[in-house]
């Protein structure tokens, strides 16, 4: 059993900055992959980043050179790091882990970007 707890998410203005943090007990190991999704209102979930064991990253289109994914395995913790946030960006973000084929997600965090 994995659970994640995320935090960070918040209410911002266009242009802002946050930074989503996800701390997974009772443990992520590099051979896990993490990531990042998201569900805007009246959205399908949609991936958002994701990094891939090896050390690959992967981001959608919409949110290349403003997001950043990154993990600490030492403190089990994943981020995101998302910078020139725009409303389109709305949504709850949800953490990811899969571990031998198995997907744990967290509760999710609201970001809520105002134009």
């Amino acid at each position: 059993q994995v659970q994640l707890v995320e935090c960070g998410g918040g209410s911002v203005q266009n242009g802002g900055s946050l930074r989503l943090s996800c701390v997974a007990s009772p443990n992520i190991f590099s051979s896990d992959g993490v990531a990042w999704y998201r569900q805007g209102p009246g959205k399908a979930r949609e991936l958002v980043a994701e990094d891939m064991s090896g050390g690959r990253t992967n981001y959608a289109d919409s949110v290349k050179g403003r997001f950043t994914i990154s993990r600490d395995n030492v403190e089990n913790t994943v981020y995101l790091q998302m910078s020139s946030l725009k409303p389109e960006d709305t949504g709850v973000y949800y953490c990811n882990v899969r571990k031998s084929y198995t997907n744990w997600w967290g509760q999710g965090t609201q970001v809520t970007v105002s134009s």
